[in-house]
């Protein structure tokens, strides 16, 4: 099997690659090497400004670079991005929809030992809350440079979210194609759908795999846009196979589970299973280990599925 990669590193190597586009600037917010933007820092120190502990003075800087022509790439650790820079985002960037990309890393319960604090579980509601906003969250590190590719040639303000911990590629396969706000089918299947996002897009094949040894036919979807979401897609796959299984390392409430339900409920009801944290926040503890007590697993994805189908019934 290929070696892991966190989806922060692959980004990392993505906006160095990117930089040879002399509009783009990057900004972070003194954690550099934790984001991975430093590697951008290193190879355009011109373009690179570390503003400190200062996330909204760094988003504000942002939007008024993006008003000079220039394709400003910020970052901060998701919990604060969101978090502290939340009006800046909203009012400075999302209001007269700016040419800003706003980059949270570390999100999710796997950041593990940083705890509660850090571990942003709602972001992605927050982000896509916000009229106007791209969400973007990339499975893996194929998907990530991808993402990053398509964020420079999109005019708009775009949130991305990546993660610490290392993970399986899953998307670097023949005829692979990212665009944002569209989902990518990673198998076919008739009796229930799996849309996953992030991190559990691996889990969501392998329930998947599970599934198919007990006779249960599972479609996976790859939803790696949360906003615009893929409605087509959502809804052919509720005509097709009757109900639907979403996975999100994110509170159940307000990020890929309720854009799903959000769509289905109003143009072709079905049962909606949602995986993800279940409106709690997280604790300090070993990344895996977290993953496994608030069921964020495969197996807690076939146990999902297996309600799905019976409540179809």
């Amino acid at each position: 099997m290929a070696e892991k990669i966190a989806t922060r590193h692959a980004y990392g190597e993505a906006l160095k690659n990117a930089g040879a586009n002399e509009r783009i600037v990057v900004l972070d917010s003194d954690v550099s090497t934790c984001t991975m933007s430093v590697l951008f820092g290193r190879e355009y120190p011109d373009r690179f400004f570390n503003v400190g502990i200062a996330e909204g003075n760094m988003l504000g800087m942002a939007a008024g670079l993006s008003t000079l022509g220039y394709i400003p790439f910020t970052h901060a650790f998701a919990a604060f991005m969101a978090g502290r820079g939340y009006d800046q985002i909203r009012n400075s960037i999302c209001y007269p929809h700016l040419n800003v990309k706003c980059v949270g890393t570390h999100a999710g319960l796997s950041v593990g030992e940083d705890g509660a604090t850090h571990q942003c579980i709602e972001d992605i509601a927050l982000m896509r809350a916000i009229p106007g906003m791209t969400v973007i969250c990339p499975a893996d590190a194929n998907e990530t440079e991808a993402a990053v590719k398509a964020m420079v040639e999109y005019d708009g303000p775009v949130y991305l979210r990546l993660g610490r911990l290392p993970v399986d590629v899953v998307t670097d396969f023949e005829g692979y194609k990212f665009e944002i706000g569209k989902s990518v089918q990673l198998r076919a299947g008739s009796d229930v759908t799996i849309i996953a996002t992030g991190l559990m897009v691996p889990d969501a094949l392998q329930a998947a795999d599970q599934l198919a040894q007990q006779g249960i036919s599972s479609r996976v979807i790859d939803m790696h846009t949360i906003k615009p979401l893929d409605q087509e897609a959502v809804l052919k796959a509720a005509e097709e196979t009757g109900c639907i299984v979403t996975a999100e390392e994110h509170n159940v409430l307000g990020g890929l589970g309720g854009a799903v339900s959000e769509t289905v409920s109003s143009a072709r009801p079905v049962p909606v299973v949602r995986v993800g944290v279940q409106d709690c926040f997280g604790r300090s503890g070993n990344a895996l280990k977290l993953l496994e007590m608030y069921h964020l697993k495969a197996d807690d994805i076939v146990a999902a599925a297996k309600n799905a189908i019976a409540l179809k019934k």
